[in-house]
């Protein structure tokens, strides 16, 4: 079962608590900007149907404009409990991943997860959005952005998969994306190989407990092995690269966090993106890899610092880290 940190509230309903809405559900805190440390939020868990598919989410009550948070691969919004303690926000399992619906007739493409993040926030009723994305889940968000930007307040990419060229897809990846190899790959991948692989992306040993390994396992079921190798074969480097022109006209404040030891994702792809988003600050994070903030946890309260900064400081993304 997955690790829970805090209180945790079961909930099965199709409306968050968002933008400082208090439910029967009988929230008792409300994140509001302030000092830090901060009393932590309660974070409830949903389900919800979206254009078909059941979606299952995580939210904690916000004052003003809503996070969202999107998870990269293989995990799911079990990433994301302490940053929503923290910010508030929402964070949905992506289809394919965690408690969310896994059907084989499902596009788990690229371009159809940006329309699942659309869908989801009109499901929600939510209109805009403070947009935080990890590896896939920033491409995924970027993508959205570029088609949305009306609904974006401001974005926090992190280790991100490149919307960039020129990006050459690390080993692991160009394996997954052949055919018959990717899927003899996924069907040999045991606890313990997924647990190496998991822990190779962190610098600290400790990064990955066994309850945190034992979670993600849980979920790695034919239906997210499927998803991702579909998600993988979706785009090539040409297309990645594609889904990123329109970067540049994404006048938002942002702040790129790239954990620089990620074995994965090179920190050069940082400088790219901080040099693509006209108003972007960047946060390297030594000593920490793919997951910065499972190496560095003073990497949430950074975010949640940016994440804030509309509030106390107007906007600017400088204003919070100089």
């Amino acid at each position: 079962m997955p690790v829970w940190s805090g209180e945790r509230h079961p909930v099965d309903e199709s409306q968050p608590v968002a933008n400082g809405s208090n439910s029967a559900r009988g929230c008792f805190s409300v994140h509001q900007p302030g000092r830090y440390p901060r009393p932590l939020v309660r974070v409830d868990e949903h389900t919800i149907e979206v254009a078909g598919a059941s979606v299952f989410y995580r939210s904690a009550p916000v004052a003003g404009v809503t996070p969202l948070f999107l998870h990269s691969v293989p995990t799911s919004s079990d990433d994301w409990t302490a940053f929503l303690e923290r910010s508030g926000g929402i964070a949905p399992d992506l289809i394919g991943f965690g408690r969310s619906d896994k059907s084989g007739s499902l596009d788990y493409s690229l371009g159809a997860y940006a329309e699942f993040v659309d869908e989801l926030l009109d499901a929600l009723h939510i209109p805009q959005v403070k947009l935080i994305g990890h590896g896939w889940g920033a491409a995924i968000g970027l993508v959205f952005a570029q088609r949305h930007p009306e609904r974006i307040e401001r974005l926090v990419v992190c280790n991100a998969i490149p919307l960039l060229d020129p990006f050459h897809w690390p080993r692991i990846a160009r394996w997954l994306r052949i055919p018959v190899l990717g899927e003899l790959l996924m069907g040999s991948t045991n606890r313990w190989l997924l647990a190496r692989i998991l822990r190779r992306g962190c610098v600290r040993a400790d990064a990955w407990p066994p309850a945190r390994i034992a979670a993600t396992w849980e979920q790695f079921d034919q239906g997210t092995q499927r998803a991702i190798l579909r998600l993988h074969r979706s785009v090539d480097e040409r297309r990645l690269a594609a889904a990123g022109l329109d970067l540049g006209g994404l006048d938002r404040p942002s702040l790129v966090v790239w954990g620089e030891r990620d074995p994965w994702l090179g920190a050069e792809l940082a400088d790219a993106y901080c040099a693509r988003l006209p108003r972007a600050s960047l946060q390297r994070i030594p000593e920490a890899g793919h997951w910065p903030w499972l190496d560095q946890p003073t990497v949430i309260e950074l975010i949640t610092v940016f994440l804030d900064a509309s509030e106390q400081l107007g906007g600017s993304p400088g204003a919070a880290f100089g």
